[in-house]
């Protein structure tokens, strides 16, 4: 059996940990009720269990931005130059994010306390750019970027949180993205809401629309915490492959942007410009390692067959370096210079 003096530790630690940070009165109350719930059990035992359950939430509960945020950026300019960096072309879609800042600069102006631009939905095939891009927004707004995964999601209470009644509850992927953002204005992609479970599409549609809707939002009930968080500054951004499967009440809220599809000249820019680099520096070689004539990459952007995204793209330029790379360590050249005769021996065996 656990001493008195050790408990009494653990409580005293568990109210240290609350008094570290800055929770709504109502909230701090309830936290501390629940403590001194623990010293009573202490006295007349099952003290274990409850320490358990009553350190698990105020973990949670102190983990939370209840009132941290991060300074908005709301510079057109700078906006415009890292959406240059991080995506080619994409004209269109660039002039529709730098509008939307400029609405939301106009209501910082205003002194508004909710964002009153729509919310920006990407629509397009896989590969289009729709996740990279809306974290290329959170970066232009100096804002945390978490992602919620929605493809294959069968339950709306992994949005919403399990009650705590159940011994293994958890919060909903709303609340763990914001403690991983750890900022209460983060952009927040909800990625592929199309792809929900048929079975659970309703449900899950209903939890959309609160989180959503700007009047509804302010105070965003998880089971598990089973006390409101105010959503209202949080940036949602969400990406699907088409519209069908989205409930028109959630389509009303949103404001759709089709990304195009790429054609091969684009592809050989972007895998140029924007992956080469990239793939070289993860794989440990130097710019001048590979040269790749211009003959060689329409065989590289098209090794079987048109592909609207670029993905496979990804995957061949990253497999070409790695195989580069094996070779410079097993001491066979230093450079390679890529062409259209040569260039099958440096791409996956499909």
């Amino acid at each position: 059996m656990t001493d008195k003096p050790a408990l009494l530790q653990e409580v005293a630690d568990l109210e240290k940990k609350l008094d570290s940070v800055s929770l709504p009165p109502e909230l701090k109350e309830k936290t501390q009720g629940m403590i001194e719930r623990l010293l009573r059990m202490a006295r007349y035992g099952e003290y274990s269990t409850e320490y358990e359950k009553t350190s698990h939430y105020i973990d949670w509960v102190t983990s939370l931005p209840w009132d941290k945020r991060s300074q908005d950026i709301l510079d057109l300019e700078n906006a415009k130059k890292i959406l240059d960096k991080n995506h080619y072309d994409l004209v269109q879609i660039k002039e529709r994010i730098l509008e939307y800042i400029a609405v939301l600069n106009l209501n910082f102006k205003k002194n508004e306390s909710r964002l009153r631009a729509p919310i920006l939905c990407f629509v397009g095939l896989v590969g289009t750019g729709k996740t990279t891009i809306a974290s290329s927004i959170a970066e232009a707004m100096g804002r945390k970027f978490a992602r919620i995964p929605f493809g294959g999601l069968g339950d709306p209470l992994d949005l919403r949180g399990q009650s705590r009644l159940r011994a293994d509850a958890e919060p909903g992927l709303i609340v763990k993205a914001l403690r991983r953002a750890g900022t209460k204005n983060p952009v927040i992609l909800l990625d592929e809401i199309d792809r929900v479970a048929d079975e659970s599409r309703s449900s899950i549609m209903g939890v959309l629309v609160e989180l959503l809707d700007p009047e509804q939002n302010s105070s965003f009930q998880d089971h598990f915490m089973d006390y409101p968080f105010d959503l209202s500054e949080v940036l949602f951004i969400a990406t699907c492959n088409n519209t069908t499967n989205i409930s028109v009440a959630v389509m009303d809220r949103l404001e759709p942007l089709q990304m195009p599809s790429y054609s091969d000249e684009e592809k050989i820019t972007i895998g140029r410009d924007y992956i080469l680099p990239k793939a070289l520096e993860e794989s440990g070689l130097d710019r001048q390692t590979i040269q790749i004539n211009p003959d060689a990459w329409s065989k590289i952007v098209r090794p079987l067959g048109y592909d609207s995204g670029i993905r496979t793209l990804e995957r061949t330029i990253y497999s070409l370096c790695r195989k580069v790379a094996k070779m410079v360590l097993q001491g066979k050249e230093r450079s390679f210079n890529l062409n259209a005769d040569n260039i099958k021996d440096f791409l996956p065996n499909w």
